[in-house]
């Protein structure tokens, strides 16, 4: 199960000739069982140069912000300067449209042949596509025990789905994250007051507690003017995360019954009304202004940083004007894994970097009380949870985190595959023409299987529930 560029990734790195290792040969115990991952001398010294990949700032404020040897950053925000002489170099490139992970995959392919000032020491991924760089046999992430961190000491704290969604088949954790992403009911509190009476979070988590009672509470919505959600795509999610066995299996692309119910689901949503039919998908000018005071949707589902990133940005309204509680389904949504690089000449710098942001839990408070984010440590989010003199100003002073602890506990991931990010774009793309009423449903089914296979060259099958 692996895509050309994985297959391109393992015949290059195989040939590495500068590999890191922290004491000693990584060996079969790693786990990884590739002759590409041989030690380093336990002597080396550390480069200057620490070459970090990402598609946004948002690691890099968090590095700046609890890394203890930053010192300051250079004006254009290209270069992080250490204190003990070393510089990290900041590689964006946007996420969209597969740019940040083509021009990650082309610098991987160069590193046994780059400078050592020019390899790539440390580099992101997200949910949908973190098991294209896990993946053992491939071998670009370093397994964490080879850095000398212990997930089971150094990382126990950590929510146990963020462990397996960073770990490879063999269940050798090659990555490491500092965020967890449970997503919440994020409602507008005046139109909770107009349609339902009440805005308290307890009262509306009762309304909408589950999909049969949010079915309910959408026709409520309905009768007053309102829309539920902005559009299809805000539910999607709740179910894509939540199939039975993943994606792809060999060749073979197999839709879980679950897309077909957020289909058949959504259809009926947007042809009720209960939906924003203008509103085509999501990271658009007309999904942007549903977040607006002018907007008649009541509630989107979102994680801490859709709050912080996407939800406050885009509303003209006053302050504590929304909330959040229990929505109809617990389910994850994003997270960016930290990895370091086989071949990185900066291994101690690496390992420093991943413990600071992934496993200090003075550091994780820190991010969660400047960034409000949910950060992935147990005591430190049940800490918040219960913390009642706690509160965002964005949500009028509400704690999310009494919500955000208990919907985590419910997340489980065990079904990713390495085209997950193409398959979750793409059906939601094909479908969305089918729900806007630009194609009837075997031509939605048509556009998919072309539009993946273009994707995804080496798929030979695609299997729909009967």
């Amino acid at each position: 199960m692996k895509k050309r560029v994985l297959s391109l990734l393992l015949v290059a790195l195989m040939t590495a000739s500068l590999l890191v290792g922290c004491g000693g040969s990584s060996g079969s115990s790693s786990g990884g069982g590739s002759s590409a991952e041989t030690a380093a001398p336990i002597d080396a010294p550390e480069g200057k140069i620490i070459n970090i990949y990402s598609w946004n700032t948002e690691f890099q404020t968090r590095v700046e912000a609890v890394y203890d040897k930053v010192d300051h950053t250079s004006d254009d925000g290209t270069i992080t300067y250490l204190t003990d002489g070393a510089e990290i170099h900041w590689i964006i490139n946007p996420n969209t449209d597969g740019v940040y992970q083509n021009k990650l995959d082309e610098a991987l392919l160069r590193q046994s042949s780059a400078a050592t000032d020019e390899k790539v020491d440390m580099f992101l991924s997200e949910t949908d596509y973190v098991v294209k760089y896990t993946d053992a046999d491939v071998n670009v992430a370093i397994p964490l025990t080879t850095l000398g961190i212990d997930p089971a000491t150094d990382l126990k704290d950590q929510y146990d789905f963020t462990k397996v969604v960073a770990s490879d088949a063999n269940g050798v954790q090659r990555g490491s994250t500092w965020q967890g992403c449970p997503c919440l009911l994020v409602y507008r509190r005046d139109i909770a007051n107009d349609v339902f009476g009440t805005d308290d979070p307890d009262e509306i988590a009762a309304i909408c507690g589950d999909w049969s009672k949010m079915k309910d509470a959408a026709a409520q919505l309905k009768a007053k003017g309102y829309f539920t959600f902005a559009s299809y795509a805000d539910t999607f999610r709740s179910y894509g995360n939540s199939i039975s066995a993943p994606w792809v299996t060999g060749t073979t692309l197999t839709v879980d019954p679950r897309i077909m119910e957020w289909i058949s689901d959504s259809k009926e949503w947007v042809d009720a009304g209960y939906l924003d039919k203008t509103i085509k998908g999501q990271w658009n000018d007309d999904w942007n202004k549903s977040m607006s005071s002018k907007s008649k949707v009541f509630a989107f589902m979102f994680p801490a940083w859709g709050i912080d990133f996407v939800l406050t940005p885009n509303w003209d309204g006053p302050a504590g004007s929304w909330g959040v509680t229990t929505g109809p389904q617990a389910f994850n949504w994003g997270g960016s894994f930290i990895h370091g690089c086989v071949g990185t000449d900066n291994p101690e710098h690496v390992k420093e970097i991943i413990l600071a942001l992934t496993a200090n839990a003075d550091n994780m408070t820190k991010i969660t009380r400047e960034y409000t984010e949910f950060t992935n440590n147990r005591p430190v989010m049940n800490s918040f949870a219960t913390d009642e003199s706690f509160g965002t100003e964005f949500l009028g002073g509400e704690n999310p985190f009494k919500y955000f602890g208990p919907a985590a506990e419910g997340i489980q991931m065990t079904t990713l595959s390495p085209y997950d990010q193409g398959c979750v774009e793409l059906i939601q793309n094909s479908f969305g023409d089918y729900l806007q009423g630009l194609v009837d449903f075997d031509k939605a089914k048509s556009n998919f299987e072309i539009a993946i296979k273009e994707r995804y060259p080496d798929l030979t099958e695609i299997v729909w529930p009967s």
